[in-house]
């Protein structure tokens, strides 16, 4: 791989790093939010999964915008929305309004997931494909840990809203990076064949020191159905479904940490700054995490690497449900549930990247992480409902860490008699 191939995967890791900082923005905020609107835990939970169903809504349909119009495209009016969204979070004045706002940030947050999935998988060689795609996905732990650490200092300078303009500076950074060195995916050229395609091919190509090309080879067989229609149907209906339930089953239980551990561990008594501290620490867990998976695949299949992550996940989390509640032990139980959980997340992204042609590799993108993250808005719901019914977090973290398990039978069961790794 070039200089410049890397400087893209570079960028996506960015981008990828934001998404992460933005969709726990409101962890990070929570405690002020309830604080100062005297709010339960019951619908700060619900409060909590909002950008969730945006993310939702906005995998799927970015995710076939990103296959018919392009990766960069799709990036940049995603951003264009992220700015906007975090922005109008930092005036909400109720939860009604702030649902609103988080609903908004989630499509563009969700469509710019699908779009640098696909694009990192398109901007990296066969070598180094899967590695690419785990460290792109890397960049949302990392996005927590940066993005987590500026927060807390946020929160004892200002209060929660200044969190939310932080984000949309940050993006709105990104867009004038992603135009000037995130060209179209030669991938994508070569399969839609917009206008100019082979003039953008060989500026591309010269931009990664490659011979250009004089003609377009021929194009290969389309499929007859494009986008959902040919995910749910024919070889592509079984893997599409057995990784959407992958997805909702592992991302189930790691939304249930990240949205609820810095109002849970301020409910112990600590200081919203140590609490997004706390957080932070699961971060740098799953950044280890991603890194140690990506690393890895270099030389194990990164089928079998993310079923073992998910099983440690699941033991990760009810182990946290029982830890002792001072500060240290918090920290390092959050950081062993970060690694655990982000690893199986980062591995997920790679299957789907492998297991579907260029044609409709956004598309599946954004309808396995579309309809898994709409089905993970559940997780902090639900776990805000048990908790105002009366469980301890003992209970609830062990309920919670089952979609872990599950996934993973599901991954072993269903997808590995797929053969789509």
């Amino acid at each position: 791989m070039s200089r410049f191939q890397w400087s893209i995967v570079a960028i996506m890791v960015g981008l990828i790093a934001l998404d992460g900082f933005d969709v726990l923005s409101i962890s990070f905020a929570s405690p002020g939010i309830a604080a100062e609107w005297e709010i339960d835990r019951a619908a700060l939970g619900l409060v909590l999964s909002m950008e969730l169903i945006g993310m939702s809504l906005g995998s799927v349909l970015f995710g076939r915008i990103a296959d018919s119009y392009g990766r960069r495209r799709t990036i940049l009016t995603c951003l264009g929305i992220i700015c906007l969204g975090m922005f109008g979070a930092s005036t909400a004045s109720g939860v009604v309004s702030l649902s609103a706002w988080r609903v908004g940030t989630g499509l563009g947050l969700g469509g710019m997931l699908a779009a640098t999935n696909a694009a990192t998988a398109e901007a990296a060689n066969g070598r180094f494909r899967a590695f690419c795609i785990v460290l792109m996905a890397a960049g949302y732990p990392l996005g927590n840990v940066i993005g987590g650490s500026i927060a807390a200092q946020l929160l004892e300078m200002y209060d929660w809203r200044a969190i939310f303009q932080f984000g949309a500076v940050v993006a709105a950074l990104f867009i004038p990076i992603v135009w000037l060195g995130a060209p179209e995916s030669i991938g994508f050229l070569m399969d839609r064949r917009p206008a100019n395609a082979l003039e953008k091919i060989n500026a591309t190509l010269s931009r990664m020191g490659k011979p250009q090309i004089d003609t377009l080879p021929p194009p290969e067989p389309r499929p007859e159905r494009q986008g959902l229609g040919a995910l749910l149907s024919g070889q592509h209906l079984v893997p599409t479904l057995a990784l959407t339930f992958v997805y909702f089953g592992h991302i189930m239980t790691f939304y249930f940490i990240v949205k609820w551990i810095p109002k849970l561990v301020a409910d112990m008594g600590f200081a919203p700054s140590a609490a997004a501290g706390v957080l932070v620490w699961a971060s740098v867990g799953g950044l280890l995490g991603s890194a140690l998976l990506g690393l890895l695949t270099l030389r194990f299949r990164v089928f079998w690497l993310t079923f073992a992550a998910m099983m440690v996940s699941a033991v990760t989390v009810i182990w946290f449900g029982f830890a002792p509640s001072d500060l240290p032990t918090l920290s390092m139980t959050a950081a062993a549930v970060g690694f655990a959980t982000n690893a199986g997340v980062v591995g997920i992204y790679a299957i789907v990247a492998s297991a579907f042609p260029t044609s409709v590799r956004a598309s599946a993108t954004g309808v396995v992480i579309g309809v898994g993250r709409g089905g993970s808005a559940l997780a902090p719901a639900v776990a805000g409902l048990l908790f105002a019914a009366g469980y301890g977090l003992g209970i609830v973290a062990t309920a919670m860490a089952c979609g872990s398990l599950a996934a993973g039978l599901v991954l072993v069961l269903v997808v590995r008699k797929a053969r789509t790794t």
